[in-house]
């Protein structure tokens, strides 16, 4: 089964669009400001095509934002009853866009990786243990083996 292609540029639209509507009613400013930093570092993905560097901060910057929103949503979601119609119906609209953003934060993070990989990334993820780093290093010649036609050449 293939992979579909989606671009980063479809991922930062849709996570704007979803933090941008989730900042509308009740979540603080410090939703706004770690959502829109990991954005911006959506855009440095965007704006320059070959970095390796640029995609593995933003799927860092997606995957550590999924627990911020979870904790900003454990602390400030409200009880309140005394809402007017008006302000209830944007509150639950709100909340269902940060939540969504939420729940769509880990396939954009899927997608990302892939991306991260097409670009050239070789980090490994080791599921059985703690993720680390693998080379291969089949193409190198260790420094302590001398070449047999140097050798020969020189009496």
């Amino acid at each position: 089964m293939e992979i579909p292609a989606i671009s980063i540029k479809a991922i930062v639209l849709v996570h704007w669009l979803l933090t941008v509507w989730g900042c509308m009613a009740w979540l603080p400013s410090s939703y706004a400001w770690g959502n829109f930093s990991v954005l911006a570092v959506g855009v440095w993905a965007i704006a320059q095509r070959d970095s390796i560097d640029a995609v593995l901060m933003f799927l860092i910057g997606i995957a550590v934002t999924i627990l911020t929103d979870i904790i900003h949503f454990g602390i400030y979601y409200p009880l309140i009853d005394g809402l007017s119609e008006r302000n209830r119906d944007t509150f639950r609209f709100s909340a269902g866009m940060a939540i969504l953003g939420l729940l769509l934060k880990p396939v954009s993070c899927f997608f990302i990786y892939q991306m991260y990989r097409e670009r050239g990334g070789d980090y490994n993820v080791n599921f059985a243990g703690v993720p680390s780093v693998t080379q291969n290093r089949d193409a190198y010649q260790s420094i302590d083996q001398q070449d047999q036609t140097t050798s020969s050449a020189n009496p």
